[in-house]
């Protein structure tokens, strides 16, 4: 049995949850999320926790239940206190400035300056010239924002310079060996 699919999901007071067959929709102060459950899984509702169930053992429902578990569990944790990344650019001359909240330019040693526009759901946050944060109720969604955006201008391996996730260790290399 899948040790993460049996966990009850905990629904805290402030948020609905609808189940429509296969549709599981999360409503909570921060907004609403919605997730299709796959075929043989269900979503059963009992007093102030969701369980996630599989039908049998086959290797195809035992994949797919701790998956399901831990998708409904990141949305209920979204609409109730949201996610973020928060990321850090090192370098000489790098910098990124806030053009509202949905919109960020970045000056990254590139000749022009690259402008990031926020998909539906996202909001940035700039704390200075060189702290960013990517806020948002998806999870899935902050992930691949931050790094969209970290793949503007990786960090490389001599320097250490480029856009870094908060607290990543860059593996530095020497450089040419002299004579």
């Amino acid at each position: 049995m899948s040790r993460i699919g049996k966990l009850p999901i905990p629904v805290p007071s402030g948020v609905d949850v609808a189940i429509d067959a296969s549709v599981v929709t999360v409503k909570g102060p921060k907004g609403t999320l919605t997730h299709t459950v796959p075929a043989p899984i269900t979503v059963e509702k009992a007093d102030g926790t969701l369980e996630v169930k599989r039908p049998n053992d086959e290797r195809e429902s035992r994949s797919l239940h701790g998956l399901t578990r831990t998708l409904v569990a990141n949305m209920v944790t979204g609409v109730t206190e949201g996610y973020e990344k928060k990321l850090e650019i090192v370098g000489v001359g790098y910098r990124v400035l806030s053009k509202g909240p949905t919109q960020l330019e970045f000056q990254l040693g590139y000749s022009h300056s690259i402008t990031v526009n926020a998909p539906e759901g996202i909001t940035f946050a700039v704390e200075g010239p060189t702290k960013l944060g990517v806020q948002g109720i998806d999870k899935q969604l902050v992930g691949e924002t931050a790094a969209k955006i970290r793949k503007l201008r990786k960090p490389e391996p001599y320097k250490g310079k480029g856009v870094r996730y908060a607290g990543e260790q860059v593996r530095r290399k020497v450089g040419k060996a002299g004579k």
